[in-house]
């Protein structure tokens, strides 16, 4: 499979994910509060390298992606670079929405699996306790087939386009230049791809 056809692959992947969760969101009622950038500013976050491909042939396809990396490289803030804060307390925003990884893609809006197999909502502590009791009803209907997405799922699904690249988990930032890399040393003895049929 070809680097192009690895990044569609993951593109069409989180096409599915935005329309099951755009789903869930509308019956569940949740949502994050507008602004917050919390959870994007925890700095344990971990990713695969693979969820961040499209960002990486985005900004090579921008000519951006060595200078990107550079700047990844001497980057010491283990905050994922992609996100831009507002303010000192947590707000902001991703800097590239469009490129996020599947952790940010599923976090709030899916379920992990608990030791006995049910399934558990995963999102944060805003959301629980600012809206507890619907909180508590999407649980309960979760418990009684409510669709959601679920973690695992998603990951075997990434998994399936590029095991190496996408059962290799690290830091954010990490994943972020190794994706940069991967993209860089896939170009170095090929073509260029044709950036004409990437405009969106």
């Amino acid at each position: 499979m070809t680097l192009e056809q690895k990044v569609r692959r993951v593109e069409e992947l989180f096409g599915q994910l935005e329309k099951e969760t755009a789903q869930f969101q509308q019956k569940s009622g949740l949502g994050c509060v507008s602004g917050c950038g919390k959870c994007c500013n925890y700095p344990q976050i971990e990713a695969s390298p693979l969820e961040f491909l499209p960002w990486a042939f985005h900004l090579f396809l921008q000519g951006e992606a060595e200078a990107t990396l550079d700047t990844l490289n001497g980057n010491q803030n283990p905050t994922c670079f992609l996100f831009e804060p507002l303010s000192v307390v947590d707000q902001g925003h991703c800097g590239t929405y469009q490129y996020r990884g599947l952790i940010c893609r599923l976090f709030g809006f899916a379920a992990t699996r608990d030791k006995y197999g049910s399934l558990r909502l995963a999102t944060c502590k805003i959301i629980r306790e600012g809206q507890a009791e619907q909180y508590r009803t999407v649980s309960e209907a979760i418990t009684k087939g409510l669709y959601v997405p679920v973690f695992t799922d998603y990951y075997m699904q990434l998994n399936q386009i590029d095991y190496q690249m996408g059962t290799k988990m690290l830091p954010v930032n990490k994943a972020l230049k190794v994706a940069l890399e991967e993209v860089l040393q896939y170009y170095t003895y090929r073509p260029l791809p044709d950036a004409d049929k990437w405009c969106l």
